[in-house]
C-alpha cells in the first residue's frame, strides 16, 4: 500500500486511448469504499465523457485545462444539508479514487472547485447540477501521456511528538 500512495502522483497528460466502464466502476467502487461521518455517505459522482462537457470544464478555472484531454472526467459532489461533514467525507473519496487510478495503472488529478463559489456555479450550470449539492472537485483520469517517478514527501521537521515544541 505503501508503494502504491508512492505511486499516486498529479498526472495532468493524458493518452487518446478511453478508459474501460469495467475501470470506471472500479474508481466508483473504490471512492464509495471511503469513510464517512456518521457513514451518511454524502457524496455524489458524475462522470463525464463526452467532449464537449469535458471542454466547457475544462474552462472552470487556468488549472482545470487538462479536462478538455483525459477521456472521463468524475465530478465529486455532496449534499452539504446531509451531512455537515461534506467536505471531509467527499475528500476521503476523491482520495481513494485517486489512489485507485494509480493502481489500475491510470492517471489522474485533483482539480480543486469548492470553495470558490464561481468555479462551483460554472461546474453546476455546465452539468446541470441541482442546488442541494455542493461541488468540491473534478478529477481528470486517463491512461498517463507522461512518467513520474514514485515519491514521498516526507519532511521530519513537520512532525511532532506528544506535543508541538518536541
Amino acid at each position: 500500500m505503501l508503494d502504491l500512495i508512492k505511486k499516486r502522483r498529479s498526472i495532468r497528460k493524458y493518452a487518446a486511448d478511453p478508459v474501460p466502464d469495467e475501470a470506471i466502476r472500479k474508481l466508483l467502487e473504490a471512492a464509495m469504499a471511503a469513510p464517512s461521518a456518521d457513514n451518511l455517505q454524502p457524496w455524489e459522482f458524475i462522470v463525464v465523457q463526452d467532449a464537449n462537457l469535458r471542454q466547457q470544464l475544462a474552462r472552470t478555472h487556468p488549472w482545470s485545462d487538462m479536462c478538455a484531454d483525459a477521456p472521463v472526467v468524475f465530478v465529486v459532489c455532496a449534499e452539504e444539508q446531509r451531512a455537515s461533514h461534506w467536505v471531509e467525507d467527499a475528500s476521503a473519496a476523491t482520495e481513494n479514487l485517486l489512489l485507485a487510478a494509480a493502481g489500475l495503472d491510470l492517471g489522474a488529478v485533483w482539480v480543486g472547485v469548492y470553495p470558490n463559489s464561481r468555479n462551483e456555479e460554472h461546474v453546476r450550470q455546465t452539468l446541470d447540477i441541482p442546488s442541494k449539492l455542493r461541488v468540491l472537485c473534478l478529477v481528470p483520469v486517463g491512461h498517463p501521456g507522461e512518467s513520474k517517478a514514485p515519491r514521498t514527501k516526507y519532511d521530519e521537521r513537520k512532525v511532532h511528538y506528544d506535543s508541538y515544541g518536541s
